[in-house]
């Protein structure tokens, strides 16, 4: 970066060294200057007269660039985190931080937002000027394993019931990564489907029937007024069949949201 400043002073030395103190250098600094104008004398030591001017150019080096752990560590500090230990471990088309302390839970935050945003910013930090992408994951312990599962298991679960009732379900918003683990979850089960509503933080998965996929589920048997009153529905060999699930189709492709290069995707320069 470059820096300049004008000097003014009674002579051409004192301009050169009042530039180098507006630029936080000392006097003994070695730097390359101009002379603007030159110091002239009053005449008779009353008239005219004017001062030196001189402009100094810096040419400051840049600051080395802050590392992914680095930058890491120092967030961490700034929550007031000291305590937590991070272990880098190098991955194949990236790296890894796994946390450790008693206060990690600070770190995980509701529903892993908190840890979410940590990765994304250190992403940001060790992809730049970086010509190839470096995937970044942070972790703890195998949070990131269990809440997969989770997802794994409730997306699942709604599409069986979404077969069942014909309902659709709306889940909470979730960012790309894991709003694909439930469109990866739902794709698994033959006669369901899922998509995604809403812009930016609202984003979320709406899980519902696949319209090509015949509805077979039992809708609520209201009674009727001739009798029956125990209120079951009868059996006549036509009154519905129970809902059966049919196997998976190997040649359905999961929506793919997320990518395959980290939490929200390539992070472009």
């Amino acid at each position: 970066m470059t820096r300049e400043a004008i000097g003014v002073g009674e002579t051409e030395l004192e301009a050169l060294n009042d530039a180098k103190r507006q630029l936080g250098l000392s006097e003994t600094d070695d730097v390359e200057f101009e002379l603007i104008q030159r110091a002239e004398k009053k005449k008779f030591g009353l008239f005219g007269g004017s001062p030196a001017k001189v402009k100094v150019t810096v040419q400051d080096e840049p600051e080395p660039e802050m590392g992914a752990e680095e930058f890491l560590r120092q967030v961490l500090d700034n929550m007031g985190l000291e305590n937590i230990s991070i272990e880098k471990k190098e991955v194949e088309g990236g790296i890894e931080f796994d946390l450790e302390g008693e206060d990690v839970g600070f770190v995980i935050g509701r529903r892993g937002e908190t840890l979410d945003s940590l990765q994304y910013l250190t992403s940001l930090v060790a992809n730049h000027g970086e010509k190839d992408y470096v995937k970044v994951t942070i972790n703890t312990g195998d949070y990131r394993e269990k809440r997969e599962k989770t997802l794994e298991i409730l997306g699942r679960k709604l599409a069986f019931k979404a077969i069942k009732t014909g309902k659709k379900t709306s889940l909470e918003p979730m960012n790309p990564y894991e709003r694909r683990i439930i469109h990866t979850a739902v794709q698994k089960v033959n006669g369901a489907t899922s998509w995604s509503e809403g812009e930016n933080s609202n984003r979320h998965v709406v899980i519902g029937v696949d319209p090509s996929y015949k509805q077979n589920y039992r809708k609520p048997y209201k009674g009727n007024r001739g009798g029956n009153r125990g209120g079951r529905r009868p059996y006549n060999g036509r009154g519905g069949s129970k809902s059966t699930s049919a196997p998976a189709d190997p040649n359905r492709v999961p929506l793919n949201e997320g990518g395959e290069t980290g939490l929200y995707g390539r992070i472009d320069k």
